[in-house]
């Protein structure tokens, strides 16, 4: 089945975010990039990131990320313990006359370094994962994985999200992590618009609040996309007319749909119900985007 591109989209940042997981933000992302007329894909959920899966694209590139951890040279350490002290996460003990270092706890922040008045620390790098490029017809994929047992994803969506990954020229869709952590805000810190998924549960208004909350905090433009939704009372779009949110779409509740999405498909090429559904969407999502860069020069 062709896909109905959307126009009028370039040089566009829309984060899909929600506060858990589950919800369907990799399956509006992923869609949200297969209907436009050409998208990079940026999936920043770099603990389970899962949406190549979709695209099963043809990868061209794959880079190691790595970040700064201390080395002490033992010839210089006198056993002062003002790195000890410094370090909030207990990363750095002294014991048995040695220093000694957890790099899994580390932060990379350096600040034992500057502390240090022998400049017994240096810094290395340490791998904390990946980041793969690939194609898959219209969209370009950037997707981040993270070792497990690290602390922070955040680099990885630094670098992921870097002026190198992110064309001037077209849309880019950032499928972000789940909740509202630090690794949401890095994410979201330069769209132009977010857009909510939210379940229509009262586990889902509380998660959907969350979210709601940051986007705020950060001054960003949204809109709310309700999923599965069911003909009875959806606590999700009450919280939005009491809260004046902007609904931009529905998702109904379709065990086709969940089928296909279990399989790794992408929708909006095999019913054409859901390529009208998420071309509107995105139509609606540009006009919103457009509407806020007039009024907000």
């Amino acid at each position: 089945m062709p896909v109905i591109m959307v126009a009028g989209t370039d040089n566009m940042k829309i984060a899909v975010l929600s506060g858990k997981g589950g919800t369907g933000k990799t399956l509006v992302a992923v869609n949200l990039a297969a209907v436009s007329r050409q998208a990079t894909y940026i999936d920043c959920d770099v603990e389970e990131a899962n949406g190549h899966l979709f695209f099963k694209p043809e990868w061209l590139k794959k880079e190691d990320i790595a970040v700064k951890v201390p080395q002490v040279n033992e010839d210089l350490c006198d056993g002062c313990r003002k790195c000890v002290n410094f370090c909030k996460f207990n990363a750095l003990v002294y014991i048995k006359d040695k220093l000694q270092i957890f790099e899994e706890i580390c932060h990379s922040c350096g600040g034992c370094l500057l502390v240090c008045p022998f400049k017994a620390l240096k810094e290395k790098d340490k791998v904390i994962g990946v980041i793969q490029k690939g194609v898959s017809d219209n969209v370009i994929i950037y997707t981040g994985l993270l070792n497990p047992g690290e602390p922070s994803g955040v680099p990885i969506i630094n670098k992921l999200l870097s002026k190198e990954n992110v064309p001037e020229n077209q849309l880019t869709i950032i499928d972000c992590p789940p909740g509202s952590a630090c690794v949401v805000m890095e994410s979201i810190k330069d769209a132009d618009y977010c857009i909510l998924v939210a379940e229509p549960t009262l586990f889902g208004v509380h998660n959907l609040n969350m979210v709601y909350q940051l986007v705020k905090l950060f001054n960003k433009p949204f809109g709310v996309l309700l999923n599965k939704c069911l003909p009875e009372d959806n606590p999700a779009e009450k919280f939005c007319r009491e809260n004046r949110i902007r609904i931009l779409s529905r998702i109904p509740f379709d065990n086709n749909l969940g089928t296909l999405n279990s399989n790794g498909e992408i929708v909006v090429k095999k019913e054409k119900k859901y390529q009208q559904l998420f071309s509107s969407l995105l139509d609606t999502v540009v006009k919103e985007v457009q509407y806020e860069t007039t009024a907000n020069p």
